[in-house]
């Protein structure tokens, strides 16, 4: 049962707010046009409940105030208000074109295409869906900054749904949204959407993390004030008497994530509090930073400068940790207003509002924005615009010199090659090593910041599929691919046309005459391949067997009787030998039938994993998980769908890791939790750390991924357990 329904009060409360907060960034702006938008909206939304029971129209004033929070202008902040009107009520695009003008009705639009994406879907799908969310971007980036705003006010009223729909939220929030929100910029949204992401999908964590924090709040604060004080006398005595110097927490997904990467207990984390100095000019940043290298000693490695080199989001400031008081390591960052503006707004940052003329934006230096445009031009296949995309979102960046000092940013990992390819395709394609800092560095050599590289070419050079291993950006995995899906394309077409010419001789057809007179090309379409070129390839590829083409050919009623059977296709040909020696395995190929199919060792799927097969050389179809990386570094052309078996029941190994505190019983504790549900346990391997934990590697066998969900949970439960992880068998073997 809903709780009742907030009242008008509670309404009028939400837009004296917004009200508020418009008038507080911008004092003369004039707000009867967010006023209009305000009373448009509540009119359509009249009765609509939000699952909390409030009036619904408090959701879109509180995405507005966000939005003014931003300091966006009042197009943006009147989307906001609109946001849900063409999704959820009757109200149409013409309609908020007529009462507010062309620019808000498109960015309404643009907002509620973006409200229909659904993430949770297959690989294929998720891929299209990231293309529809990159062109709405790049058409108006307001598309997205609404869009934000309204998941942030989501996320903020997520505890009022189902168990299953806050996991579902919260997990695309942290795979999408989150990700999006620092590639623009926008600190202070990324850090409250990781958060709160946490609340939902790791509950217990992210408890015992307020927990932990909240029994030593007056004790922090009280470290926190004495340092603050600290500081600001040091500066202060030091000729930096306007510094403003302020104390933070760190959010709580940064501390778990860094206490999961360093495998570490709360305990062990010192600098959960972060200090920032904030002062008038450039100069005074790296005066600031002297002073507190003068008071105390800094950490080695720990020092960036993204003043002189800022982040691919525009992020500016001078990071250091020291040695402080106590012995704990104090994280301190140093910027001016306008970097600190930046930090925390990002692309909103850029936009200059102005009363009653155009708004200037310079949405053209979020480069990665475009590039991603340009790709979705380029790009065929789904999944490579999907791994294009995250590559773009998640990577962590370094920046390198070229001869001539410009400065290029790179992915985390990259080589030389990554760097060839940015410059020009040819040089990339030609490239056999490269000079960093003067010295020779081979192929696999990975670039670090401040790293100065020249390129080294031969004429005899030319990609491979190693080089696939190599690179880490999707610009020079794309130009490799397709140089590579070139010259592969034109063998394989050379052996689809000799295969085909076999079959039509009977015929006293010629697959030359059939080029020519354009008769394959209307097959190929008829088959959906684009041309006939593509339908020949796929048959040298084994994609698609010479029988199906010969039946559109030459139709089954004028079909003289063959004096000798058709040859299998060339697919099936490759798997007749291994087929006989192989069991059948839990997996269907989609479209065709009895061909082997073995489990790939790298990412061993599970039943209930999304899977795609890829083509061997003779050894059948390799199946793999989605997300495994080696399949980003196969060719495209030899992936064919497959899908789960569902009549067929067999127990598949996984291994899992559970991390815990180290105490007598514990392990007899886990072995009967595991027992309790039924599952078997294939082998054991348990190891200690120096901070007293014990990690344990288990490989047991189960049914599908939601039994093994039931699992971990199950585990995670037994007393000392901190955690409890399905591994690939890489991490471990």
């Amino acid at each position: 049962m809903k709780p009742p329904s907030s009242s008008k009060t509670d309404t009028d409360t939400g837009l004296i707010e917004l009200l508020r907060v418009v008038r507080q960034t911008y004092p003369n702006r004039d707000i009867s046009l967010i006023e209009k938008a305000y009373q448009f909206s509540e009119a359509l939304h009249q009765g609509q409940q939000r699952s909390s029971g409030e009036s619904y129209i408090q959701h879109p004033v509180a995405v507005a105030t966000i939005l003014a929070e931003l300091r966006l202008d009042t197009a943006t902040i009147v989307t906001g208000l609109l946001h849900d009107t063409v999704e959820d009520t009757h109200a149409t695009r013409e309609e908020i074109i007529t009462h507010f003008g062309a620019e808000i009705g498109n960015l309404v639009d643009g907002v509620t295409k973006i409200s229909q994406i659904s993430f949770q879907t297959s690989e294929e799908k998720q891929a299209d869906n990231f293309r529809k969310m990159i062109l709405a971007m790049a058409q108006d980036i307001r598309v997205i900054l609404v869009k934000l705003a309204d998941r942030l006010h989501n996320m903020r009223t997520l505890q009022f749904l189902k168990p299953d729909k806050q996991m579902r939220i919260a997990q695309e929030t942290l795979d999408i949204y989150a990700p999006l929100a620092n590639r623009l910029g926008l600190s202070a949204i990324k850090r409250e959407l990781e958060d709160l992401s946490l609340r939902f999908t790791h509950p217990e964590i992210y408890y015992k993390l307020v927990s932990h924090i909240s029994k030593k709040a007056k004790e922090r604060e009280q470290y926190t004030h004495d340092l603050q004080t600290l500081i600001e006398t040091a500066l202060k005595d030091q000729g930096y008497p306007n510094a403003r110097v302020s104390g933070r927490p760190k959010h709580f997904y940064s501390i778990h994530k860094k206490m999961e990467r360093r495998n570490l207990s709360f305990d062990q984390i010192y600098d959960i509090t972060g200090f920032r100095v904030i002062v008038s000019t450039i100069e005074e940043c790296y005066g600031v930073l002297g002073v507190i290298h003068s008071i105390w000693t800094p950490v080695p490695g720990r020092f960036k400068d993204y003043i002189a080199i800022p982040k691919a989001n525009f992020y500016q400031s001078l990071h250091t940790t020291v040695i402080g008081p106590d012995g704990e390591k104090i994280e301190i960052q140093i910027r001016t207003q306008e970097m600190h503006d930046m930090a925390e707004r990002g692309i909103a940052a850029h936009w200059a509002y102005k009363e009653g003329k155009a708004i200037t934006k310079e949405t053209e230096k979020f480069n990665w924005l475009n590039r991603l445009v340009e790709w979705n031009r380029d790009l065929s296949e789904p999944n490579e615009f999907l791994e294009t995309v995250k590559l773009d979102l998640f990577s962590e960046d370094v920046y390198v010199f070229t001869p001539q000092g410009k400065v290029l940013e790179f992915p985390k990992g990259a080589t030389p090659l990554d760097f060839a390819f940015a410059i020009h395709t040819e040089l990339g394609n030609k490239c056999i090593g490269a000079k960093v800092n003067n010295r020779m560095v081979p192929l696999k050599y990975r670039l670090k910041s401040g790293d100065t590289v020249e390129v080294l070419t031969s004429p005899n050079q030319q990609p491979n599929k190693d080089w696939l291993k190599l690179v880490k950006t999707s610009r020079a995995r794309n130009k490799i691919r397709a140089f590579i899906k070139a010259e592969e394309h034109e063998t394989s077409k050379a052996t689809g046309e000799l295969i085909l010419e076999k079959e039509l001789k009977r015929e006293d057809l010629r697959v030359k005459k059939m080029i020519q007179d354009g008769t394959l090309d209307e097959i190929a379409k008829d088959l959906s391949f684009r041309s006939s070129d593509d339908l020949l390839s796929s048959i040298g590829y084994g994609k698609i067997s010479v029988r199906k083409v010969l039946n559109k050919i030459i139709p089954k009623e004028t079909e003289a009787a063959p004096t000798k059977e058709v040859p299998q296709s060339a697919l099936q040909r490759i798997f007749e030998e291994a087929k006989k020696k192989e069991q059948p395995a839990s997996v269907k190929v989609k479209g065709i039938d009895d061909l082997l199919v073995r489990f790939a060792r790298c990412c061993a799927p599970v039943p209930g994993d999304p899977v795609v097969g890829f083509i061997t050389r003779g050894r059948g179809i390799s199946v793999h998980s989605r997300k495994c990386p080696k399949v980003f570094q196969t060719d495209p052309h030899r992936l064919v769908e497959i899908e789960w078996d569902k009549s067929t029941k067999q127990d598949r190994r996984v291994k899992i890791r559970v991390v815990c505190s180290d105490r007598p019983g514990l392990l007899a504790d886990m072995s009967n939790a595991i027992k309790e549900q039924n599952i078997n346990i294939t082998r054991a391997q348990i190891g200690t750390t120096k901070d007293k934990k014990a990690v344990c590697h288990f490989t047991i066998e189960i049914k599908d991924t939601s039994e093994l969900r039931r699992l971990l949970s199950h585990l995670e439960a037994v007393p000392g357990v901190i955690l409890a992880e399905r591994v690939q068998r890489k991490e471990i073997d």
